[in-house]
């Protein structure tokens, strides 16, 4: 069950994390998705995204095979961090619920919307001739007798002359 209160950002993320969290966070709040207990799971998503993002950023502006000293071409480090930040996010993904099949997978909390009307009490509203207003049941429509009368909604019509 979700707490009340959203759950803060962690001080230690770098600022494209904390960017990434303020997008993710309030979202999956209230889907039911994000608690108190589930802070660490997002900060991790979101410094992984951020690592992610820096790497690259860093590897757009350099060769994918950079050349060693003895002459061998390598793989850039930014390739390699930038695969490895991926694989975590795609995990931290599927435990958020942030992929379309990740979704399905995950319990949320959804509105359902308001109870269904079961009852439907008609009323007439008037002000009387002293300036008070009197309410007067003008019956019901109730489709199951049995049915629980807390589950019943009073709905009034105002007419105006």
């Amino acid at each position: 069950m979700a707490v009340a209160a959203l759950p803060r950002c962690p001080p230690h993320l770098s600022d494209t994390a904390r960017r990434e969290w303020r997008r993710l966070a309030a979202p999956l709040h209230e889907i039911g998705v994000l608690t108190l207990a589930d802070r660490a799971v997002l900060a991790a998503y979101c410094q992984a995204y951020s690592r992610w993002v820096e790497a690259e950023q860093n590897l757009s502006k350099t060769p994918m095979l950079l050349k060693t000293p003895s002459g061998y071409a390598q793989q850039s480090p930014w390739l390699s961090i930038a695969n490895k930040q991926l694989e975590l996010m795609a995990r931290f993904m599927g435990e958020l619920g942030l992929t379309p099949v990740a979704r399905r997978r995950v319990e949320i909390e959804t509105a359902t919307g308001p109870e269904p009307i079961t009852k439907i009490e008609f009323v007439t509203v008037y002000t009387d001739e002293n300036g008070k207003r009197v309410e007067r049941s003008a019956g019901t429509w109730d489709p199951d007798a049995n049915n629980n009368a807390s589950n019943s909604k009073r709905i009034g019509v105002k007419w105006q002359d």
